[in-house]
């Protein structure tokens, strides 16, 4: 009887990190699909079927550093149990609802190690906590926009140099084909960086449960997060689109294809170093990147301002939110 409920509990938590995972896509959408969109180089539904693909596409492309990470380098595997992991995808789940529903965007990887973290100190105080990994994540925090705001600028400096004496029409008529290869680059980033992530408390719960090893990473569990987040991309976060696509600042089909190279090349290099980073600090940075360099003005300051603020906040607020649901699943089961 205890090793059915033990089986039935396991298979629920893999269910609800899989639902987090489709609301990471969901939630994420806009970070792949709001430059092309608001560019009008495709229809929002047309985007969301492009940047789903591509999402999907990376599982052939990158080694799975990013999960190794979020399985073994933020908290120790052995202070795990189904507890931690049922507060910290409860935690980050709720935040990342508040943060949909009044169109915040805000990270989804963030809440998911804040929640980690919130849910581990909740069981076990701060000694389960591994420095080096939150290290890495902390820096990045900042690191991530910082360089996709200069590889925005400095493509866009570039390509505006490039292209001065090409008319008006002429450029628009190029990047407007060249954005669906910048678009599916950062999809592949996005899939790649943010599967991963789910894909290491996925890990570390069947570590916890004695069904695999910190060296074996099963390969239906590859599968099943690129897939859920591809979905969720599917559907789509409609609300952050506008934020993301027009109300940082108006982006033309050159400034996309800034933007998206941009974050792409922040995502690709972190993903190569097994650093979980923030999906949307990465585009935001890129896409304000893009507006200073064109013109420092036509940046709404106040917007980005108040992104950097749910940046700020998300990380205790989801340790908050993943510390009360860790004690009510201890009550509860």
């Amino acid at each position: 009887m205890e090793l059915h409920i033990a089986t039935l509990t396991l298979v629920l938590l893999v269910g609800l990190a899989l639902a987090f995972d489709f609301m990471n896509g969901f939630h994420d959408a806009a970070n792949s699909i709001a430059t092309i969109v608001s560019t009008g180089v495709l229809k929002p539904h047309q985007a969301v079927v492009w940047a789903a693909f591509f999402n999907f596409v990376a599982i052939w492309l990158f080694e799975m550093k990013v999960a190794a990470t979020i399985g073994k380098g933020i908290v120790m595997p052995s202070v795990v149990d189904q507890y931690v992991i049922f507060g910290a995808l409860t935690g980050a789940i709720v935040w990342n609802l508040i943060t949909w529903y009044y169109g915040i965007p805000s990270s989804s990887s963030h809440a998911l190690i804040g929640g980690l973290m919130g849910a581990t100190m909740a069981k076990a105080g701060t000694g389960p906590l591994v420095g080096s990994g939150i290290a890495k994540v902390a820096v990045f925090i900042v690191v991530s926009p910082v360089l996709g705001f200069v590889l925005g600028a400095a493509l866009i400096i570039l390509v505006s140099w490039i292209c001065m004496r090409q008319s008006t029409r002429r450029v628009d008529r190029w990047f407007r084909r060249m954005q669906l290869a910048s678009s599916a680059l950062y999809s592949i980033g996005h899939g790649t960086n943010d599967a991963q992530k789910t894909m290491g408390i996925i890990w570390l719960l069947l570590i916890s449960a004695g069904a695999t090893t910190t060296d074996h990473l099963p390969g239906w569990v590859i599968v099943s997060c690129f897939a859920a987040i591809a979905l969720g991309t599917l559907f789509g976060g409609w609300r952050i689109v506008k934020t993301m696509g027009q109300r940082i600042t108006k982006l033309k089909p050159v400034g996309g294809f800034a933007a998206e190279t941009g974050g792409a090349m922040t995502l690709f290099i972190a993903s190569g170093f097994g650093i979980p980073v923030s999906t949307t600090h990465t585009i935001t940075g890129a896409i304000v990147g893009v507006g200073s360099a064109q013109r420092a003005r036509g940046v709404n300051w106040g917007i980005a301002g108040g992104i950097v603020v749910a940046w700020i906040v998300t990380i205790p607020a989801s340790a908050a939110m993943a510390a009360a649901a860790w004690w009510l699943g201890t009550k509860l089961f």
